[in-house]
């Protein structure tokens, strides 16, 4: 059975299902779905800890499907702007477990991952599935991905 490892930039996936559905990404049919690719051996979602009840809750609930929550602290800087995004991170920990997978899942739209997922598949062979919400997914990632699978309705609260 094919060793499948998950990496999940939350709030990427949050905001673009949010812009174009007005909906919530559902995890536990997201899981069913890449269950049936292999063994989910790693599994990891990546969040901003802004320290708020809800946003513990819905950790929980990750970590109850079989996800490793990852947390970074929000950082609101003086001028008004926040920082909290996890694209380093997901880079080194894709990088980390590649090796290990026969697939890679990545869900995300941002086009900065096009380059790790060339590098993912040249470096170890390794096949990237990439999902992401079609209008805000970068055309670039979208093509750098050994498969693509577009968020839809089927995929969503």
């Amino acid at each position: 059975m094919k060793k499948v490892s998950l990496f999940v930039d939350v709030q990427n996936v949050y905001y673009t299902t949010r812009s174009s559905y007005r909906k919530n990404f559902d995890y536990n049919r997201f899981w069913a779905e890449v269950s049936e690719y292999g063994d989910i051996t790693h599994a990891f979602a990546y969040a901003i800890d802004r320290g708020d009840e809800k946003q513990m809750q819905f950790q929980n609930i990750l970590r109850a499907i079989g996800f490793e929550v990852k947390l970074k602290p929000f950082i609101q800087r003086a001028d008004g702007s926040a920082k909290g995004d996890w694209d380093v991170g997901i880079t080194v920990d894709i990088m980390e477990y590649a090796a290990q997978s026969d697939l890679v899942v990545l869900v995300s739209g941002d086009g900065d991952f096009d380059i790790l997922v060339d590098r993912v598949q040249q470096k170890y062979g390794v096949d990237v599935a990439v999902y992401g919400v079609p209008e805000l997914t970068a055309a670039s990632l979208q093509q750098a991905a050994s498969r693509y699978y577009p968020i839809g309705p089927d995929l969503l609260l």
